[in-house]
């Protein structure tokens, strides 16, 4: 047999992913098991996620590894936030969970806001106003025959955990994510659950990360073969609350950019950060691991870059990722710029069409050529990652010198070198697989062989590399750019403030 492993299970938009976490005792190291597609299905009543099939490939990845002899410790399950099955009063799910980029969300915004006032869900919540929430998916199912037959909420990795252990709870990091955690005692805001007209009896007792959530039903041995004994664990199961455990961040003047399908920016503080100024920045105070609080923004992320080359493959042939970056770096600087979080570029569609209609809106040039608009991609997340570094210096007093990006997106060296010289700091790539490593890091504190967030860190700067990018170059182009970028989401604020 082999050491003693964590399982890691760890789900994006675009696929999952099974990783074995072994700790020696001075070095943390994660491998790939398993990797499956994530793909959404576009059904008559909306856009949901496949959970039956998300569910089987957890279970094939755990039965592969037992099958190698792999002694398997614990499990945890991280994956997005927001969205969430529903469960009968025999526990049974109501249908297949609603996709947050389905849209009926976004009409439900104004609906809400009547019953309750933007700055009391901000004051209470402390959540960044973005139609995904969980909060308006729920007024947008007010009245269906699924959400009267509902009686237990549950958001998707502790759907899966309840189907592995028959334990209904909300992991707190997750459960800060809907708009209806109360963001000062970290428990459900039922006040505000209830003016909002949503049945406060569908939210589960909230459970802290890294705490033991229970052993395996025996629906989920037979599936595994792994004793019945075995833990899953509520790790930070929001993926960016487990990636920001594994940021190896020294002091308060770092930043972070989660870099995925969304890119999420933000600095970890003691406490929340509320008032006007937060409330008109629109910032986000999710709850970490740790009882701290995650101050940050969602941006929309490499979700551009991907729906753009869908439109591509249905046209004919599209390079892969790497390749896309390469032509983007050949493309001339200092072409269009866009917002990437207009609202019309949140779901599916012909993303390309739309970026260039946005373009052509502002009245700029229109990037016809796929390299062209693939730099404008590229650099337009760049400059809002420096907007949103500045509200958040704006807001908290304090200054941001040094930006680790974790994730997918850290691969990127282009991307990197933009984020470096746009924002006119250092930047840290790495580790790319933080939030696995994350998951990891919260199960064996859950077994006493961690203690504080520092130890982690400590040990995620033993166990991983950086690659370091600094700006280079006159500064005065990149500024220049940055202006002409801050001028074109200025002149929308109004729209903004909407959201």
């Amino acid at each position: 047999m082999s050491a003693s492993v964590h399982v890691a299970i760890d789900l994006g938009a675009e696929s999952g992913r099974a990783l074995l976490g072994r700790f020696d005792g001075g070095r943390l190291a994660v491998e790939e098991l398993a990797r499956f597609p994530n793909r959404p299905v576009r059904l008559p009543d909306g856009l949901h996620w496949n959970v039956l099939g998300l569910y089987d490939e957890i279970a094939s990845a755990l039965a592969g590894a037992h099958a190698a002899g792999t002694e398997v410790r614990s499990i945890g399950i991280d994956s997005w936030g927001v969205d969430f099955g529903l469960l009968d009063s025999d526990g049974a799910l109501i249908g297949n969970p609603l996709h947050h980029r389905d849209g009926r969300g976004r009409a439900a915004m104004e609906q809400a806001l009547a019953l309750a006032g933007r700055e009391e869900i901000y004051e209470t919540t402390g959540i960044q106003f973005m139609p995904i929430n969980t909060l308006f998916q729920l007024v947008a199912l007010a009245g269906t025959s699924a959400l009267e037959r509902a009686r237990t909420l549950l958001l998707i990795p502790d759907l899966l955990g309840y189907w592995l252990t028959g334990e209904a709870r909300a992991e707190a990091t997750n459960a800060s994510t809907t708009q209806l955690l109360d963001v000062r005692t970290g428990d459900w805001a039922r006040p505000l659950i209830d003016r909002l007209e949503i049945p406060v009896r569908l939210f589960p007792p909230v459970l802290e990360a890294g705490s033991i959530l229970g052993s395996l039903l025996g629906q989920a041995v037979e599936a595994t073969g792994l004793p019945r004994s075995t833990p899953v664990v509520a790790v930070a199961s929001h993926d960016t609350a487990s990636a920001v455990v594994a940021v190896p961040m020294r002091s308060r003047t770092c930043a972070y950019i989660s870099s995925g399908t969304w890119s999420l920016v933000g600095v970890e503080r003691d406490a929340p950060v509320l008032g006007p100024r937060a409330l008109d920045a629109n910032l986000t105070n999710e709850r970490g691991f740790g009882a701290t609080i995650r101050l940050l923004k969602n941006v929309m992320g490499l979700w551009l870059v991907q729906e753009c080359r869908r439109a591509w493959l249905r046209e004919g042939t599209a390079p892969d990722y790497a390749e896309l970056v390469e032509h983007a770096a050949a493309a001339p600087p200092d072409g269009p710029l866009f917002d990437p979080d207009q609202p019309e570029l949140l779901t599916p569609g012909e993303m390309p069409s739309r970026i260039r209609a946005l373009c052509a809106r502002s009245g700029q040039s229109d990037p016809v050529e796929h390299a062209v608009l693939l730099r404008a991609i590229f650099e337009s997340l760049a400059c809002k990652y420096r907007h949103v570094l500045d509200e958040l210096e704006a807001v908290t007093g304090e200054t941001i010198d040094t930006i680790h990006v974790t994730g997918g997106g850290s691969q990127n060296a282009f991307l990197c070198r933009l984020t470096a010289n746009i924002c006119g700091r250092l930047v840290l790539a790495g580790p790319v697989e933080a939030a696995a490593l994350g998951n990891v890091l919260v199960q064996l504190h859950a077994f006493e062989e961690l203690g504080s967030l520092d130890d982690m860190r400590e040990l995620v700067r033993r166990s991983t590399a950086v690659t370091s990018y600094e700006p280079v170059g006159d500064p005065g182009p990149w500024a220049a750019r940055y202006e002409r970028f801050r001028t074109l989401v200025e002149s929308r604020v109004p729209e903004e403030a909407a959201r």
